[in-house]
């Protein structure tokens, strides 16, 4: 193969590799794991733990794919989005759909097949509702902020259920936790790229809210919604107090960025609240792992 077929051969694979949006599906992973350990009683089976992340991997990456493909007239008119692979022109629609099809069809069946007909079922769930609910709704109000954070918490619920659990108290804890971390997540991003957005034709409330003081509220109620349902797993005897100390002051560190950002209204604050919240919720549910009983 000469150079330049080479290099537009590597050039395709990582164009490929960009649609599966590697870091939120990584995320998708890890929070199905922290799903599979605490329903496992016991000892964890790598048997039954590696299929069901390489199906969850699969229809996370093939809802990305199709996801780009539904947003990339949006994703030509922000910066942030514009030199992703289809509206940069690096691969054609029907790549984008055949590659987003063949990666979800795969996870699915691997589900369906090795970790059972509820967890496909869920997965299921996840993937119709991340991209015929919170797809579309995205251009057309800011409440689906809230509409897509339900696809974004049920990952934990695929893994439990990956074990052969059954739709148990547990599972909704974890819904809840990463259900309730996603709206000040998503808010800060909003407002550190709302220009962009708002160019994008995109109603975040951010761009709706100019001055900042709901979007600053809602951060707020959110966060301490957060403390207190974090709480949950050690209540229910599911952690120990390691769990629950560390639960208790990273949720008060959370709320007290939050705080800041509806107090000052400024893009320096947002961007604190992001970086709190993205170191938030993997140290959260490492230590839950580590304390789990």
């Amino acid at each position: 193969m000469s150079s330049p077929a080479l290099a537009a051969s590597r050039a395709s694979a990582a164009d490929y590799l960009e649609l599966t949006k590697p870091r939120i599906t990584l995320l998708v992973v890890f929070t199905a794991l922290v799903g599979f350990v605490m329903a496992s009683p016991g000892r964890v089976s790598g048997a039954v733990l590696t299929p069901a992340l390489l199906g969850i991997a699969l229809v996370a990456g093939g809802a990305s794919a199709l996801n780009m493909l539904l947003e990339r007239d949006t994703d030509a008119l922000m910066q942030r989005t514009r030199p992703r692979p289809l509206p940069a022109g690096r691969l054609r629609p029907v790549e984008a759909l055949l590659f987003g099809l063949i990666l979800s069809g795969l996870g699915l069946g691997t589900l369906a097949w090795l970790s059972g007909w509820l967890c496909a079922a869920v997965a299921l769930a996840t993937w119709a509702s991340y991209l015929f609910l919170y797809t579309p709704l995205k251009r057309r109000t800011s409440l689906s902020t809230l509409v897509g954070a339900v696809p974004g918490a049920l990952p934990p619920v695929i893994g439990w259920t990956a074990t052969g659990a059954g739709l148990e108290p547990g599972a909704y804890a974890l819904f809840a936790i990463v259900f309730l971390w996603q709206v000040p997540h998503t808010l800060a991003i909003a407002w550190i790229y709302r220009d962009d957005y708002a160019r994008g034709g995109l109603p975040v409330l951010p761009v709706l809210d100019r001055e900042g003081h709901l979007t600053g509220r809602q951060a707020v109620l959110h966060c301490l919604a957060l403390l207190l349902v974090s709480l949950a797993p050690a209540v229910a005897g599911r952690a120990g107090v390691v769990y629950l100390a560390g639960a208790a002051a990273m949720g008060v560190v959370l709320l007290g960025f939050a705080v800041r950002l509806a107090v000052l209204r400024s893009l320096a604050a947002a961007r604190g609240l992001f970086l709190a919240s993205v170191t938030y919720l993997p140290a959260l549910f490492l230590l839950l792992l580590a304390d789990r009983r």
